[in-house]
């Protein structure tokens, strides 16, 4: 398997910071000018009416990626991608990560859907964070995991854990986790030195509660489109409104 890795020269990885960053899914070139325009940190790609981590088309990636590396989109932002809601086959995961490294995106997220045993996944994924390729993994709230999980995502070399819920069924991430887990979950992604994302059908009066936990980003799709619904249009409003709270 070739596992060669094309990095973005676009912007650089997520920084570790004490600000809380705000990350905005996008499905084409226009929703990422609306999000860069009314202040998207980082640009996140992916497909909302094809799962939770549901993938855009490739070519469609690689036009916004162009896009916001050309001079139409002066402000640089870091922009993520989704390979999309894949089993747990460490060939099948590996195979879509190179492809969509093609594209220059800056990180790659991977759900970590249930599996009886992660390692095989982490093993193989390990070959390309070993070439400077950046990996999110996302968790989902409603699934149980190994307790010695994040640890073997760190050791694998992914820069980063998001908290996202896998179903999109007008449950938020609140639901699943009190407000102890979510300082226990966070506690436990910064203590392996990692970026920690949080996301979930998430909307702006969930802002105050999770900015406690000090994530490094905050993610949104339905929560900033208009009638809360993730495969509608995204709502101006709505953004520059959680862009203040934040």
């Amino acid at each position: 398997m070739n596992t060669a890795v094309y990095l973005s020269e676009c912007s650089p990885a997520f920084p570790i910071t004490n600000t809380t960053q705000l990350l905005i899914s996008v499905t084409s070139i226009e929703e990422a000018r609306i999000a860069l325009e009314n202040g998207a940190d980082i640009i996140d790609l992916k497909d909302p009416s094809a799962g939770a981590l549901g993938a855009l088309p490739i070519e469609q990636i690689q036009l916004i990626v162009d896009f916001m590396c050309s001079e139409l989109s002066p402000i640089k932002k870091k922009i993520s991608a989704t390979i999309g809601d894949l089993p747990m086959e460490s060939e099948l995961l590996l195979r879509h990560v190179n492809k969509l490294a093609t594209t220059g995106v800056d990180i790659i997220k991977i759900g970590f859907f249930e599996s009886d045993n992660y390692q095989p996944c982490l093993d193989a994924l390990q070959t390309v964070t070993q070439v400077g390729l950046k990996l999110i993994a996302v968790l989902f709230a409603e699934s149980n995991y190994p307790t010695s999980l994040i640890k073997a995502i760190k050791d694998a070399g992914f820069i980063g854990v998001m908290l996202d819920t896998a179903k999109k069924n007008g449950l938020t991430l609140m639901d699943y986790y009190s407000e102890i887990q979510r300082a226990e979950f966070a506690h436990e992604v910064f203590k392996h030195h990692l970026q920690f994302g949080v996301a979930g059908s998430l909307k702006i009066q969930h802002i105050v509660d999770i900015r406690e936990i000090n994530p490094t980003y905050i993610g949104f799709r339905g929560g900033v489109c208009c009638a809360n619904q993730r495969k509608l249009a995204l709502d101006v409003e709505k953004i520059k409104a959680i862009r203040k709270t934040l």
